[in-house]
């Protein structure tokens, strides 16, 4: 089965010493012509109140930028949770149920009130057509459901580990996983 927008993508310990080392990725587009997300528990080296200041008091804890992937690191991704899933807000694109893409250019005034939850990425992680299902094989991801708090936790700096503990079989045991192979 194909990976699908809305399931995360859980990198294997194999990716140490990369940008991907230890992260958990949402994906927001999966198609014939390649792949899209935004990694979820890394924090960008800018803030959030330099680059995108109008955006501050609206984006979920802890109110940071979080770098969404290496791809366009100057551009930025928004991830927004609807309050009413039967209305499409001006400027926002669904992804998968209730969550979807809010066009960063949309006004502030228009989007207060309409998200429960917003968190804005600098960058991306993409891949071409072929190549996440080719990763995939090779063991460098594992894919998992995507579950409440995991998008817009205050706390994304375990959920690397949270989401492997939550696996089943094996790849949960990668949960206790340290950089020193002589503790592992």
């Amino acid at each position: 089965m194909r990976p699908a927008a809305g399931e995360l993508l859980v990198a294997s310990v194999g990716l140490d010493g990369n940008f991907f080392e230890q992260t958990v990725i949402l994906l927001l587009d999966c198609d014939s012509s390649g792949a899209l997300g935004v990694v979820l528990n890394k924090l960008a080296d800018a803030e959030l109140a330099e680059v995108l200041p109008q955006w501050q008091q609206m984006v979920s804890p802890p109110q940071r930028l979080f770098a969404g992937g290496p791809v366009s690191p100057n551009g930025a991704v928004c991830v927004a949770k609807v309050n009413n899933d039967a209305e499409d807000p001006p400027g926002w694109r669904r992804v998968v149920d209730d969550l979807g893409l809010l066009h960063l250019d949309t006004p502030v005034e228009i989007a207060e009130g309409a998200y429960s939850d917003l968190r804005i990425f600098a960058g991306y992680s993409g891949w071409e057509s072929g190549q996440l299902e080719g990763e995939i094989l090779r063991g460098d991801w594992h894919r998992a459901a995507v579950r409440e708090g995991d998008i817009f936790g205050s706390d994304q700096s375990t959920l690397w580990r949270r989401v492997l503990r939550r696996q089943q079989g094996p790849v949960s045991l990668n949960s206790a996983w340290v950089s020193d192979p002589e503790v592992n």
